[in-house]
């Protein structure tokens, strides 16, 4: 048996600014070679888990640590971060943050220029790493000219420029059309093959890790180990869904038709699985069609747009004959790869940017003659990234800005920032600094800042980045909430094909500039040219259909969705 790569021994430790443990008693051994997924909800510890791995605490974070933890049979308190950093190689979650080189290739050659490594050796190992992750051609290319993909295969060759001996993964999928998510998945997967490391996947999307094969699966909750289990033993207890995790929707779906989980009928794939297909056809057949919903009155109206950025020289087309309607009431994906135009687009339709030609349009008013403080009055905008939206200290202040800057009263102030920090998972908070938080808690903050203003439409730009499924289903039914009581209306830019399904009466979707499918989100999601074109994500339950030999896979995910929103409806997560 091979030595352990990570030991933790009875390990706890407490942020030098709380007096509770974040993480207690933690014993856990993973082998030199391993391949790892540590789930858990938001909060649960997963986080700091890993930066005790890789250094960051206690040498960023500081704190009080009880009991041990060893890399490679070095125990860590004899250990400096750039140590550590020799050993363990860290790919962020937010990959922006990683970057310190002017173009891929600086970027990629930190490490050695550090170390002084000769330029022509340095060069030399910067094309091999380069190769290993695919990138050989961007190595000219600007950080901001690269896809989200891209760039993480670049943080991932800055790593490989060590020869370290555990990889950990934050996040990986947090920022990353499916497509492109899929394909990372698939690159750790042939990394661990070829190469032997210890790999340590830290994310809660369990399904599409699951993608390829695992040995174990961690999870962590409210800062203790809940389950330490191969995956098919975890999936049958089902242990994800007591803990907020979501667990594969194939497995949702037989569930639902009366299939006992179990180890032996494989359920870490829908490949695999072991089912009776009449019993899921009889389920599927005993599910009324629901009529579609009722349109509200047009809301926002995008007309013929296009745009291009004005230093391009090129007058290369972001977005080219852009044209859709989004009614009052309406739930709306907006989908496509990374870099198609998603963001772009709501940036003009809050005014950030003017389209080129074109009109938007909100409530029968052309918002050209509109400034983006006016638009703001009906239009709320939550960015993708977090830390680009925050501009207080405290949690508090950050939410209340917005109406302080209305001229609110401050009890009216506080009773709004209660309520929605309350509803969005934050109020045990409330006191804290901003700089405490997770990145997963500081969407919910950002989300919180606007959702305390009331405006009629609010885009949000990936809602469930960083989100585990039960802040995920709380967010997401509080805006149902506000959906039907006060007919507010919602565009979610998302690559999260779960809330697309499940959540959005429509789905738009953007590639090569122009708007190529306005249609049901099953029915996009069951569109294998679309699916192609704009990088989604074929959904599991229709290849549990079609292994299940039924005639209308469509009809299928439809029901599905349809029956788990009764279900959601019935007992909200």
């Amino acid at each position: 048996m091979s030595k352990p790569a990570i030991l933790f021994e009875d390990f706890t430790f407490t942020y030098k600014a709380q007096a509770e443990p974040t993480l207690s008693h933690i014993c856990l051994s993973i082998r030199a070679g391993e391949k790892i997924l540590i789930a858990g909800p938001s909060g649960s510890g997963k986080s700091t888990l890993a930066h005790c791995i890789n250094g960051l605490i206690p040498h960023a974070f500081n704190g009080q640590i009880q009991g041990a933890l060893s890399l490679m049979g070095a125990d860590v308190r004899g250990m400096g971060i750039f140590a550590i950093s020799k050993k363990v190689g860290t790919v962020l979650q937010d990959t922006d943050g990683q970057f310190v080189g002017l173009r891929a290739g600086e970027d990629i050659a930190f490490v050695a220029e550090n170390d002084c490594i000769p330029t022509e050796e340095m060069h030399r190992r910067v094309e091999d790493v380069a190769k290993v992750v695919h990138l050989e051609d961007q190595l000219a290319k600007a950080p901001q000219h690269l896809s989200g993909g891209q760039k993480q295969r670049v943080s991932l060759a800055g790593v490989l420029m060590d020869p370290v001996e555990i990889l950990l993964f934050d996040e990986p999928l947090a920022n990353l059309d499916p497509a492109t998510g899929q394909e990372t998945i698939e690159l750790i997967d042939r990394l661990h093959r070829e190469t032997g490391k210890t790999i340590i996947i830290v994310e809660h999307r369990v399904e599409d890790v699951l993608h390829r094969p695992v040995d174990r699966i961690v999870v962590m909750e409210q800062g203790r180990i809940k389950a330490d289990l191969p995956p098919g033993e975890l999936l049958a207890a089902d242990i994800l869904r007591k803990t907020g995790i979501r667990e594969p929707l194939y497995l949702s779906a037989l569930r639902y038709a009366g299939t006992a989980i179990t180890r032996e009928i494989q359920p870490e794939t829908v490949a695999a699985v072991a089912f009776d297909p009449l019993q899921l056809k009889t389920w599927d057949q005993g599910i009324e069609d629901h009529p579609p919903e009722k349109s509200g009155p047009p809301l926002l109206m995008v007309k013929d747009v296009d745009f291009y950025y004005p230093q391009d020289l090129g007058k290369q087309p972001v977005l080219e004959g852009i044209s859709f309607t989004i009614t009052t009431g309406a739930w709306v994906s907006l989908v496509g790869k990374n870099g198609a135009g998603k963001s772009t687009l709501a940036k003009l339709i809050c005014g950030f940017n003017q389209p080129v030609s074109g009109s938007i349009w909100f409530e029968g008013q052309d918002l050209a003659a509109y400034s983006i403080k006016e638009r703001a009055q009906w239009i709320g905008y939550v960015m993708q990234n977090p830390n680009q939206m925050i501009s207080f200290p405290l949690i508090f202040d950050e939410v209340a800005l917005g109406l302080r800057t209305r001229g609110i009263g401050e009890k009216e102030i506080h009773d709004r920032v209660m309520e929605t920090l309350d509803i969005c998972g934050l109020y045990p908070f409330r006191k804290w600094p901003v700089s405490a938080l997770s990145y997963g808690q500081k969407k919910r903050l950002t989300i919180a800042a606007i959702l305390v203003l009331g405006p009629s439409l609010i885009i949000l730009d990936e809602p469930t980045a960083g989100q585990d499924f039960r802040h995920y289903g709380d967010i997401m039914e509080f805006l149902r909430k506000l959906n039907r009581e006060q007919g507010m209306s919602f565009l979610f830019i998302t690559h999260d094909m779960h809330l697309m399904l499940e959540y959005t009466q429509r789905a738009l979707v953007l590639s090569e500039r122009k708007l190529l499918g306005d249609d049901a989100p099953a029915a996009i999601l069951t569109d294998h040219r679309m699916i192609e074109a704009a990088s989604l994500k074929r959904t599991s339950l229709y290849d549990l259909a079609l292994r299940a030999g039924m005639e209308d896979p469509l009809r299928f995910v439809r029901h599905f969705i349809d029956y788990e929103r009764v279900q959601r409806e019935a007992s909200p997560v």
